[in-house]
């Protein structure tokens, strides 16, 4: 708690800040409250949760996981014979493996997409650059309706969910990793940027002083004086979101752009249950495959 001590007497009193985070902290958690009385009681949806039919329908996608039939015995084709597992079949570990290699692809040129429109607009997007304090300039009109151009446009990239940009763009574009990846680059490219211009206005200004004192130009300023100081977190941030992206991906693919979540939505639409696992493994060995090449990168950053 904050205290600052009052001049008179010299006892402690509460500080606004404190009681501001006290007031939040009360507020929070009746909205809490609220909403699990909702839930239980005010919703009606608890007698769903704790229902037999609700049980029954756990154990029925359970048992077609692991590829029994509903009253417990092993599944058979129509023609009689034991059905196999989707994931004790090689040949649809391949399918898969192909399939996981389109969902990495889409991520790459996703991330891709956000980084360069990062780095193509992260300057424009820093106040103090728009105010000219960053470069050591005087401000311009310019720089300032580009100012607020870019940050109204990281808003509206980042505000439009990935599922809504891919089913935009397939109006567009044909079916497959395209539309997906434009649509996570789209969406992504407005957090980046709004995180890498932060990093650009809380940038030390000494280096860039000093360069402007030696008699350097602009591009030499943001060459020597301003991507050193930034690349390490930029690079923190987009490596981060390429790992946002990957765990995405299966939800543009549910719009057919491709991928592991086209396969997903098409093997929940027939109730291929061995499948759906398959795809599931599948997907976590490339997530975790992923969140290793980051954690890499990362330390290379640092």
């Amino acid at each position: 708690m904050n205290l600052v001590t009052a001049p008179a007497t010299g006892t402690p009193v509460q500080s606004p800040a404190s009681g501001f985070l006290r007031a939040s902290l009360g507020v929070t958690a009746v909205l809490v409250a609220a909403s699990w009385w909702f839930i239980l009681a005010g919703g009606g949806q608890a007698g769903a949760m704790a229902g037999g039919d609700s049980f029954d329908q756990a154990l029925r996608f359970l048992r077609g996981f692991v590829g029994l039939a509903e009253d417990g015995t092993i599944a058979r084709t129509r023609s009689g014979e034991a059905l196999v597992p989707a994931y004790l079949q090689w040949d649809r570990w391949v399918v898969m493996a192909g399939l996981a290699i389109e969902t990495l692809a889409m991520s790459v040129l996703a991330i891709a997409l956000a980084g360069v429109g990062m780095l193509c607009t992260v300057l424009p997007a820093a106040r103090t650059a728009a105010t000219g304090v960053l470069l050591l300039g005087s401000p311009t009109w310019a720089g300032r309706v580009t100012y607020w151009l870019v940050r109204a446009m990281y808003i509206l990239t980042r505000g439009i969910p990935e599922l809504v940009w891919a089913m935009l763009l397939l109006f567009v574009f044909a079916l497959g990793i395209l539309p997906g990846a434009l649509a996570l680059g789209i969406h992504n490219l407005g957090i980046v940027g709004k995180l890498c211009a932060e990093v650009v206005e809380d940038l030390n200004p000494r280096p860039i002083q000093a360069l402007r004192t030696s008699g350097a130009s602009s591009a030499q300023v943001v060459l020597y004086g301003v991507l050193p100081q930034v690349l390490p977190q930029f690079l923190t941030y987009v490596v981060y979101r390429w790992e946002v992206i990957i765990r995405t991906t299966i939800v543009v693919g549910f719009v057919s752009a491709g991928g592991l979540g086209r396969e997903f939505r098409l093997a929940m639409s027939y109730f291929h249950y061995t499948d759906i696992a398959l795809i599931l493994m599948v997907y976590v060995l490339l997530v975790i495959a992923v969140d290793l090449i980051g954690a890499g990168l990362r330390r290379l950053a640092v």
